[in-house]
């Protein structure tokens, strides 16, 4: 159990640090940034509280926030995505059930399933995020191809890094 939880601290500061060092950087095509962080509200266990998915929302999000210099933006779409993760894993993957071999991964969920699951979460995340920094529906248009080409880049290094930390063994 104190392993589970030492790689989950792992987990948040390894990706606190990539974010807030590396990603928030970088700008693909103009205005295009990959929000790698949230990952960690992806992978966490699958038998995770919904009161701890959404505290562990509230914090990640408060802590990009506080060093983005940005009030309430990751927070409010962290706290969504943690809302609606058990939802999208029952839709996704109506049979998988808790236990401590359960982890969420494309090797535990296979590509299409991880696929699906991530896309949904992440462009959720990105919309809600883009349109409340926005706060105005008059560049739509605008805001839904940010928020696309976002998601697209955020589920890319999501997908290289399962491939490359969580391969299967052999």
């Amino acid at each position: 159990m104190s392993r589970v939880i030492f790689k989950i601290i792992f987990s948040f500061i390894i990706l606190v640090f990539l974010q807030i060092y590396v990603l928030n950087n970088i700008q693909f095509l103009g205005y295009a940034n990959p929000y790698l962080y949230i990952l960690f509200i992806l992978i966490l266990p699958l038998e995770t509280p919904k009161w701890l998915l959404l505290l562990m929302g509230f914090i990640m999000g408060y802590v990009i926030d506080y060093f983005s210099f940005t009030i309430g933006l990751h927070i409010s779409a962290t706290v969504l995505i943690a809302y609606l993760r058990p939802k999208v894993i029952h839709i996704v993957v109506p049979k998988l059930e808790p236990g401590p071999e359960v982890k969420i991964s494309i090797k535990q969920l296979g590509f299409k399933s991880f696929l699906l699951y991530t896309g949904i979460l992440v462009f959720v995340h990105h919309l809600v995020l883009f349109f409340v920094e926005i706060f105005k529906l008059s560049n739509f248009f605008e805001t839904l191809k940010h928020a696309s080409i976002s998601s697209f880049l955020t589920i890319l290094l999501i997908i290289i890094g399962q491939y490359l930390f969580y391969s299967k063994k052999k």
